[in-house]
């Protein structure tokens, strides 16, 4: 059997860091690391080739080669999975589909073949049973949680290392939280599953025999959801093997009571975590009530991001504008916030109901939904009728966004990220990709940029007053202008699109 796997492209989206690629020579920012985890269930005998379509284009020699196309996609990766379905059926390939976007939507793609939904080692072993008996149905499906010590190591074989820019790998499933607006405990449950701290090493172990030598991500939506597990087991065995590996660092999502516990702070500082991005969401304390984030309640925000700045970790932030609260002053208000915090990487959305979810139940009670969801937080889009004007909401988040990447605000909020941020231990060496990225980005910013001012501004203090966070400084000056890239291309538009109602019931998940 000679199966592709298929990965649809993205468009160009905030998390897609595709302006700042370009600076370092990478094609994507992280690996499908579905797809990979989906190869190592699949027989051994078949023979596998990865088509990460975000990396290379699907050639014809691949659909003639293939007998098989397993696919798998977000919410978000719509257009570009339809294009690939369409694709392979006219070459004669069967397809399988699933992941997050295929769970919610399937009744949409009536060309698929095969279904193969929720957690996939469930799912895909009476799939494959069917299969190799002759009588595969169309739909397979499983609302269980999978025991993730029976999750087998990803196949990261079957990747070219050069296109990607970190590598990522799951330790747990699940968040404790019950956040109105997220579709996490849809997917995975309240109950936060782990992998054996011998699992992450051997994944750790085989991802540096391969040769990779940079950042890792643990995609977990809660990477703390079981503290105590981290403290004494995950965390001290990651700072002994990266006493023997080096070049390796780490980043993950967390919930702000991270701030709370110093010494997992430590912890994870001192085992290679750099980075942390925290869904914030709001200043506003009615707004966190209506959206049951009771986790970010009754706190000093600005002060709990600094102390994980201080600890070492650069806090990235999501935050979101449309609750049903919110007053025309939340956009002000977001934007004082994020400039006082030094959150760099502040991603702002407008408020959307992904199917599943107790808001989109509660909405569409109400009659309130308006639209598909598209999957994208920051391209201007809601599926909701917001409690505000609509055109103040649109016009507000327009200049929210404006204001947030404009070079001068931008620049400052680095300065500040820097005055709280400790260097973290044991940095990465340089690498060639790094150096090109600085070349580049004096040649792009420095030369050419309409930041040019504020990048060599930048620099020169970045020099005297924290010389050991240059490159640091560098980095996040590259990633302004991916992010005023991006959201130029919705601030500029004359009016955000209406959307044209959806039947009540219909929505989907990314």
């Amino acid at each position: 059997m000679h199966v592709l796997l298929l990965y649809p492209q993205f468009p160009d989206t905030f998390w897609s860091f595709k302006y700042a690629l370009e600076f370092v020579g990478k094609r994507a920012a992280l690996p499908p690391l579905g797809l990979l985890t989906i190869a190592a269930l699949l027989p051994q005998t078949w023979s596998l080739r990865l088509v990460d379509t975000n990396v290379r284009a699907l050639t014809d020699e691949d659909l003639a080669w293939a007998d098989y196309a397993f696919l798998s996609a977000m919410a978000i990766q719509r257009t570009s999975a339809q294009r690939l379905v369409t694709r392979c059926k006219a070459a004669g390939l069967r397809v399988v589909a699933g992941g997050p976007l295929f769970t919610s939507a399937h009744a949409q793609f009536p060309d698929v073949d095969h279904f193969v939904l929720n957690e996939a080692e469930l799912t895909l072993p009476p799939f494959l049973a069917d299969l190799a008996q002759g009588r595969a149905q169309r739909l397979y499906t499983d609302l269980a949680f999978a025991d993730l010590s029976q999750s087998p190591m990803p196949r990261w074989d079957l990747l070219d290392f050069r296109r990607y820019a970190s590598m990522s790998l799951q330790f747990s499933r699940g968040c404790p939280f019950h956040c109105e607006f997220c579709n996490v405990t849809t997917l995975f449950g309240h109950r936060v599953r782990i992998k054996s701290t011998a699992q992450i090493i051997a994944e750790l172990d085989q991802l540096h025999a391969l040769g990779w030598r940079s950042d890792v991500f643990f995609v977990d939506d809660n990477f703390i959801g079981n503290r105590q597990f981290l403290k004494t087991e995950l965390l001290p065995a990651l700072l002994a093997w990266r006493a023997h590996k080096h070049g390796h660092t780490f980043f993950t999502e967390a919930s702000i009571n991270l701030a709370d516990d110093a010494v997992l702070l430590d912890l994870m500082v001192r085992a290679g975590f750099t980075k942390v991005f925290i869904g914030i969401e709001t200043p506003d304390e009615q707004c966190l009530a209506e959206c049951d984030k009771g986790q970010n309640r009754h706190r000093d925000l600005v002060a709990d991001v600094h102390r994980i700045q201080r600890a070492g970790l650069q806090v990235q932030g999501g935050f979101i504008v449309g609750f049903d609260h919110d007053q025309p002053s939340i956009f002000q208000r977001q934007l004082d916030f994020i400039q006082q915090s030094g959150i760099v990487t502040a991603m702002v959305g407008l408020l959307q109901a992904p199917l599943g979810t107790r808001l989109y139940k509660r909405l569409e009670k109400e009659g309130r939904l308006s639209a598909e969801f598209s999957g994208d937080n920051v391209d201007g889009t809601t599926n909701i009728i917001p409690v505000m004007n609509l055109e103040t909401l649109r016009d507000g988040y327009r200049r929210l966004l404006h204001h947030l990447y404009a070079p001068a605000p931008y620049y400052q909020r680095i300065r500040t990220f820097l005055r709280e941020y400790r260097t973290p231990h044991g940095q990465r060496p340089l690498e060639f990709a790094d150096l090109l990225a600085i070349v580049r980005s004096i040649y792009r910013l420095g030369l050419l940029g309409r930041e040019r001012y504020q990048y060599w501004r930048l620099l020169c203090w970045t020099q005297f007053r924290h010389p050991r966070l240059l490159i640091q400084a560098i980095t996040l000056a590259i990633y302004g202008y991916h992010f005023r890239k991006t959201c130029e291309q919705h601030v500029r538009q004359p009016d955000l699109p209406r959307r044209k109602p959806l039947p009540s019931g219909h929505g989907e998940v990314g």
